[in-house]
């Protein structure tokens, strides 16, 4: 049995492992990362900070804290409280403890904390292009996307594009939730989409070393369609920035018309396609709101 726990972090000390694990991936600049203070308050103010620990090294963790999704120039918006959510930010697992399952026991971790508190919606922003975020946020956990964020953080250039995000809503009691938290659910291969003719929208040029972009389609009418991606966008990035640059700018445009058009990411599928490994969005026509009130 897999001897990670996890637990809350509660102490400055557990606070200070958090900084100091936050430096593995953002770095040493102090702007780029929570500190224990700001740690302390969510922990004890409604927040969490959870932490997954190999023995006493804190090897993942994840933040949360509540908050509400409201138009503050909206003269007629509904209380706050009527729209509370928690944000969460700053999920990270240290690359050598990887594939053990840990994100998907921090996640659902932090679904007993918003069940517990009453709380329906746990959202986040996730990059488009990281295929293994989007097998575990989409495929594992069961959440869905509909809206997109180009320049989500508002940096300036050269960074803006690197900061485009899909905006993640997680209905912790929906029954696709409940479904996948049970090991039910998401067993929809991408040969049987694409046996019920679910179009590829940007099928990619797959010579050479690298996939490349092709131009969109025009958003289809049908029920579902694909959306396709690099399986591995972090190596492409780091070997071919310029590559890189045109699929970020073409990942843009795809769900911006996408999403517009009333579509919902709804699952990830990664399978053999045409010799090759390939990762796909799923985008689906309907989405049951209703189920998210449950």
């Amino acid at each position: 049995m897999d001897a990670i726990r996890i637990e809350r972090l509660m102490s400055a000390a557990q606070h200070d492992q958090a900084v100091e694990l936050q430096k593995n991936y953002w770095g040493a600049d102090a702007k780029n990362l929570v500190p224990r203070h700001m740690l302390f308050s969510i922990a004890h103010y409604g927040g969490h900070i959870l932490g997954a620990y190999d023995g006493q090294k804190l090897v993942g963790f994840v933040m949360g804290f509540v908050g509400t999704d409201i138009d503050f120039d909206d003269r007629d918006a509904r209380p706050a409280m009527a729209n509370l959510l928690i944000m969460s930010k700053r999920m990270l697992v240290l690359p050598g403890y990887r594939g053990r399952n840990i994100g998907y026991r921090l996640k659902m971790a932090q679904r007993d904390i918003a069940m517990k508190q009453a709380i329906r919606l746990v959202t986040w922003t996730v990059d488009p292009l990281l295929a293994a975020n989007a097998h575990l946020n989409i495929r594992k956990l069961g959440a869905v996307i509909q809206r997109f964020s180009a320049n989500y953080f508002g940096l300036d250039e050269p960074h803006s594009l690197r900061a485009d995000r899909l905006i993640v809503e997680w209905w912790v009691a929906h029954r696709r939730v409940v479904e996948r938290a049970a090991g039910r659910g998401g067993k929809l291969t991408l040969g049987q989409y694409l046996d019920v003719h679910a179009p590829i929208v940007n099928r990619a040029d797959a010579s050479g070393d690298w996939l490349r972009p092709r131009p969109m389609t025009a958003v289809p009418g049908s029920s579902f369609a694909l959306v396709e991606i690099p399986a591995d966008f972090r190596e492409l990035e780091a070997t071919e920035r310029s590559l890189a640059d045109q699929w970020r700018y073409h990942i843009r445009h795809v769900f911006s018309k996408m999403l517009a058009a009333g579509f919902v990411v709804t699952d990830f599928l990664t399978d053999q396609f045409e010799g090759r490994k390939g990762t796909f969005y799923l985008l689906s026509r309907h989405f049951d709101d209703d189920d998210r009130k449950n």
